[in-house]
C-alpha cells in the first residue's frame, strides 16, 4: 500500500533499495534474477496442501517493497529461499523493475505477482503453490504524514483477517509469519503495580484497544486489532501462526523509507519514553526474526508472539535524535528522563532472543492459545 511521492523521491529510494540489496548479498540477486511471474504454473501447487509434494522453499511476502518487507526478501534470500512477492500498485513494480535486478533466470530468485489485501481471490492465486506467507503489508497515510487514521486503522484489521483466510483457504500454505508492532503490547490505561519491580511487558501483554480510541493512537489500534483479528481468523484452523512484534524500526536508510509509519509509532512517545517503553529494532534484526521463527515452526519449536527489539531509548538525547533523524519537531525537551527514578516497567524479549541463540528443545503443540480477550 503505498505513498504517492515526486519522481525524485522515489528515485532516491530505488537507489537505497539497490544498495541495500546489492551489500547484503552481493550478487546473489543479479545472477537469481527478479522477474515477473507468468502465472500460477510457475511455482507448483502442493498436492494435498502437503510442502513436501511441491517447493517447500518457496513463500510469499506481502508488503515486500516496504522497508520491512524488503529486508525480510533479502534475508529469505540469503536464507535459500524463493520468494514470490505479493505487489499492489503499479508504483511497487516500477520501483522492482528500475533496480534493474529483474533476469531470465527466476531460480531461486523473486517472482512478482499483483494482489490487493483487500481481494481475497488476488490474495489466493498470490499464495497458491507456496508453502508459507510473510505478511509484512500494512496501511500507510496516503498523504504522507503522520496523519494516520481511525478509518485506516479499521482497513487493517479487516485486512488482516482476508489474509489469513487466504492462507488458510490456499492448500499449499501451511504457515504464516504475521508482522504486528510492539504498540500492540505496551498500551494500556492500569497495569498492576509493585512499588519493588518493574511491570515486565511480555508476549502475554496486549494493548487496551479502547485505550488507544480514547487517546487517537491509531498507529497502535491498527497494529493491536489487526494482529487480534488475525489471531481469531486462525484459530482452530488448518494454519500455523506466528506473529513478530518489532519496536521502531530503524536502519539504513529509514528516514526515508520509514518515515510515514515511524512518524505515526511516535505518536505518544513521550509517554512511552517516560516509562521505558520506547525501544527501536534494526531492520536486519526485525527480518532475521521473521525467518528465524518461520523455519522454527516447521518442527513445532516456535509459536505464539514475539515481541523484537534491539535498543530501549533511555536518554532525552537519544530521542532527539530520532526527531532530528526524522525530521520532526523538537519535543523532547519537555520531556521528563527516566534515569532518576526507579523503571515502572520493564521490556522482556527473552522469547525471541532464546529462539535465535540456541536450539530449543520445548515444543509448541498449540498454535492458537494466545489470549487476549
Amino acid at each position: 500500500m503505498g505513498v504517492l511521492r515526486s519522481t525524485q523521491s522515489m528515485q532516491a529510494e530505488v537507489e537505497e533499495m539497490r544498495a541495500a540489496l546489492l551489500h547484503g548479498h552481493g550478487a546473489t540477486a543479479a545472477a537469481a534474477g527478479w522477474r515477473p511471474s507468468a502465472g500460477d504454473a510457475d511455482v507448483k501447487r502442493a498436492a494435498g496442501g502437503e510442502e513436501g509434494a511441491a517447493a517447500p522453499r518457496t513463500v510469499c511476502v506481502t508488503g515486500g517493497i516496504s522497508f520491512v518487507g524488503f529486508a525480510v526478501v533479502d534475508r529469505l534470500l540469503r536464507h535459500g529461499y524463493t520468494v514470490r512477492l505479493a505487489l499492489e500498485t503499479q508504483e511497487d513494480l516500477d520501483k522492482l523493475r528500475e533496480m534493474e535486478m529483474f533476469g531470465e533466470d527466476g531460480r531461486d530468485g523473486v517472482w512478482t505477482v499483483m494482489a490487493n489485501v483487500a481481494d481475497p481471490d488476488s490474495l489466493h492465486r498470490a499464495f497458491d503453490g507456496c508453502a508459507g506467507v510473510f505478511h509484512t503489508s500494512a496501511f500507510v497515510d496516503p498523504g504522507g504524514m503522520s496523519g494516520y487514521t481511525k478509518h485506516m486503522a479499521t482497513l487493517e484489521a479487516k485486512a488482516a483477517e482476508q489474509v489469513i483466510e487466504a492462507c488458510v483457504r490456499t492448500e499449499s500454505v501451511r504457515k504464516c509469519v504475521f508482522t504486528s508492532s510492539l504498540l500492540a503490547c505496551v498500551w494500556r490505561k492500569n497495569y498492576p503495580q509493585d512499588r519493588r519491580f518493574p511491570t515486565i511487558i511480555d508476549e502475554n501483554c496486549w494493548s487496551d484497544e479502547s485505550f488507544c480510541r480514547d487517546n487517537k493512537l491509531w498507529f497502535a489500534l491498527a497494529k493491536t486489532a489487526a494482529e487480534k483479528a488475525a489471531w481469531r481468523a486462525a484459530r482452530g484452523r488448518d494454519l500455523k501462526l506466528v506473529t513478530v512484534c518489532p519496536a521502531l524500526v530503524t536502519g539504513p536508510g529509514f528516514r526515508r523509507r520509514n518515515c510515514t509509519a515511524s512518524i505515526a509509532y511516535l505518536k505518544g512517545a513521550r509517554a512511552m519514553l517516560a516509562d521505558d517503553l520506547l525501544a527501536t529494532a534494526n531492520v536486519e534484526t526485525v527480518a532475521e526474526a521473521h525467518v528465524r521463527v518461520y523455519e522454527a515452526m516447521g518442527n513445532n519449536t516456535a509459536g505464539g508472539r514475539y515481541i523484537c527489539y534491539d535498543h530501549v531509548v533511555q536518554r532525552v538525547e537519544e530521542f532527539a535524535e530520532l526527531e532530528r533523524q526524522l525530521g520532526l519537531p523538537r519535543r523532547a525537551a519537555a520531556v521528563e528522563g527516566s534515569s532518576d527514578r526507579p523503571a515502572r516497567f520493564e521490556l522482556c524479549r527473552r522469547k525471541l532472543a532464546r529462539l535465535m541463540s540456541a536450539r530449543r528443545r520445548c515444543t509448541y503443540d498449540d498454535y492458537y492459545s494466545v489470549e487476549f480477550d
